[in-house]
């Protein structure tokens, strides 16, 4: 299977604790972030892995050259920021398969990606996507599904007390969901996931496993203290 990774972002609300490198690069526990996505795809014997880069794209391109790795690595540089969609879609020039994984560069969600594969056929979906429950969250839009599963909305960000939230983990059936996307900038997540949950088949696949998002400076703290006894 391939995996896009995609860690081509600012990471704005991160500068305060990590300044000028990407967000897959900052050291969580003394080792950068994207070692343990890594270490995640490597348990599931991933075969490709695209990295989606951008802003200071060459902190990684060297780190990741100076290690090995058990799959084989194609580093994608955006010239300028295309967003989430632009950068996916960019990145798909790249894969062969119809159905890959997709990956945010700054979470870490402990999913099996056997089951969300079996999942996202057995549904015959066009996007299958990793949904973790939560409570009193305000951070994240609430991801409302059906009694099989199928996603009907993204509701935006609110105060919610308990729901499901994007886990920043995609099965996608490239060809069906960007074969006849035209634009070159665009956010996959308002694009693609809000605007299209009625032409499309999202499966919302249920995961209550370990999840963080290292996108705050909060949570970013919280990585570090729980990964010293996670790995």
């Amino acid at each position: 299977m391939e995996c896009i990774i995609l860690a081509g972002g600012l990471g704005t609300r991160l500068q305060s604790v990590v300044k000028n490198i990407p967000k897959c690069m900052a050291m969580v526990s003394g080792k950068p972030f994207l070692y343990y996505i890594f270490q995640y795809l490597e348990k599931f014997q991933i075969s490709e892995v695209i990295l989606s880069l951008g802003f200071k794209h060459e902190f990684v391109v060297n780190w990741v050259k100076q290690n090995n790795w058990p799959f084989k690595i194609n580093f994608i540089v955006e010239k300028e920021p295309l967003g989430t969609g632009g950068a996916l879609n960019l990145a798909t020039n790249y894969t062969k398969g119809s159905n890959v994984l997709v990956i945010n560069g700054d979470t870490y969600f402990d999913v099996d990606i056997i089951d969300l594969l079996k999942s996202h056929k057995e549904k015959g979906a066009d996007i299958t996507v990793a949904l973790k429950s939560i409570i009193n969250f305000s951070r994240y839009d609430n991801v409302i599904i059906d009694q099989n599963n199928r996603i009907i909305s993204f509701q935006e960000k609110q105060f919610c007390e308990k729901g499901y939230i994007n886990g920043g983990i995609y099965l996608i059936n490239i060809k069906k969901v960007l074969g006849n996307v035209s634009k070159d900038k665009f956010s996959f997540e308002k694009e693609v996931l809000q605007k299209k949950t009625n032409k499309l088949y999202m499966n919302g696949f249920l995961c209550n496993n370990y999840f963080i998002d290292i996108g705050i400076p909060e949570d970013f703290e919280k990585a570090n203290f729980a990964f010293k006894t996670l790995f």
